[in-house]
């Protein structure tokens, strides 16, 4: 009898330690998952994967705002050069280098989507913030870093040579790194087939508010993408007006095509 109470007792303890691991290890369970449930959304990250609606929302902008708008509020326009790129497959080429840290790519990068929405279709653009540390700062953004894009016109090679930590991400072909240590006096840098050159066209403060205690807080990318259909909104006087004006410079290399961008009333107006 006195053995059999000790190997009960035993079978007792037992019991009782395993279902005190298994308590443990489902405490940990449940901490573990809300950590991976409460995964950073912070826009100050690498660049993510953006909706798909985004490429269609720059590819909808109504012909009527581009016409309205005209120059907008353009500041800067391109300037000539006398080295071309070799022309791809018989197209123009674009080539734009960048970094998603940069504030004024990440003004200029909403130019060059709408602008070249009008000669051919994105696809896969990401989506992200310029520093949080520098001028303007967690300017919300687009990012070309694995997007692509298709045109009949012309063709585009985008570069972002480093995410918003700065860390590595595109690396530039040595004939391009040649190209731009020639031209290129910082970011962002555009190349219009070797003939035009431009950067930031705009005042990247339209895409900030400013608040009463004059701090700037960026404006959200839902904003931004709504206002671009407005043409009596100032990111639309920027942006699209910035747009019309690229337009007018990419029009010269693509001997005018498509003709309905162009030869647009805005196109004409901005060039």
């Amino acid at each position: 009898m006195r053995q059999q109470q000790v190997t009960a007792e035993r079978r007792r303890r037992t019991l009782l330690a395993g279902g005190g691991v298994l308590v443990v290890l489902i405490v940990l369970g449940v901490l573990v998952g809300i950590g991976l449930g409460q995964k950073s959304t912070n826009n100050s990250g690498p660049a993510t994967s953006a909706a798909a609606s985004v490429d269609k929302d720059l590819a909808t902008i109504p012909a009527s705002v581009f016409n309205t708008v005209g120059a907008g509020t353009v500041k800067v326009r391109a300037t000539q050069k006398s080295t071309p790129l070799p022309a791809v497959g018989g197209k123009p080429r674009i080539l734009f280098v960048g970094a998603e840290w940069c504030p004024y790519c990440a003004a200029q990068r909403w130019v060059l989507a709408v602008a070249l929405s009008r000669f051919g279709t994105f696809t896969n653009l990401g989506q992200t913030a310029s520093s949080s540390s520098d001028v303007y700062p967690s300017t919300q953004t687009l990012s070309f870093h694995g997007s692509t894009y298709t045109s009949p016109y012309l063709v585009f090679s985008p570069f972002e040579v480093q995410d918003n930590q700065r860390a590595t991400l595109d690396t530039l072909s040595a004939a391009d790194q040649s190209v731009f240590q020639t031209y290129g006096t910082g970011y962002p840098f555009i190349d219009i087939a070797g003939t035009y050159l431009a950067g930031v066209m705009y005042d990247p403060g339209a895409l900030h508010v400013t608040a009463s205690d004059n701090s700037s807080a960026p404006l959200s990318r839902a904003t931004i993408l709504a206002a671009l259909k407005n043409p009596s909104s100032p990111i639309a006087l920027a942006i699209d007006g910035s747009a019309n004006a690229l337009s007018a410079t990419i029009c010269k290399v693509t001997h005018n095509m498509p003709a309905a961008v162009c030869d647009s009333p805005g196109v004409r107006a901005a060039g």
